[in-house]
């Protein structure tokens, strides 16, 4: 099991994935989004707030944050694969490992960034 500090840090490695964008794509795809992550054997969440200038730092949140426009559940060592493989994502989602609750339009953005 991952300890919560090595699930932020992965988080922050997605999402700074953004940084590697064209500025515009970025702005056109992820612009005012926030994107969650759950990790249930942790019992922590983490969000980022997307802006068209990249991403805010991953921060812990607690349970009366409102709802991410993305959010994504799963377990610590799960968390920790899609930092080191993000294009597993699929797999693991199939596999029931990862839950990703979000509109289409922000399901075809995910997969962009990951």
């Amino acid at each position: 099991m991952a300890s919560a500090q090595e699930c932020r840090e992965a988080l922050q490695t997605l999402s700074s994935r953004l940084a590697e964008m064209n500025p515009n794509d970025r702005a056109s795809y992820f612009g005012k989004r926030s994107m969650s992550c759950h990790v249930t054997d942790l019992g922590v969440t983490f969000m980022t707030r997307f802006t068209d200038h990249g991403a805010e730092p991953v921060t812990e949140v607690g349970p009366d944050e409102p709802p991410a426009d993305i959010r994504l559940t799963a377990n610590s060592d799960d968390v920790i694969s899609l930092a080191v493989t993000p294009a597993n994502i699929a797999r693991m989602w199939i596999a029931g490992r990862v839950k990703v609750q979000a509109s289409m339009r922000d399901l075809l953005a995910l997969r962009r960034l990951l």
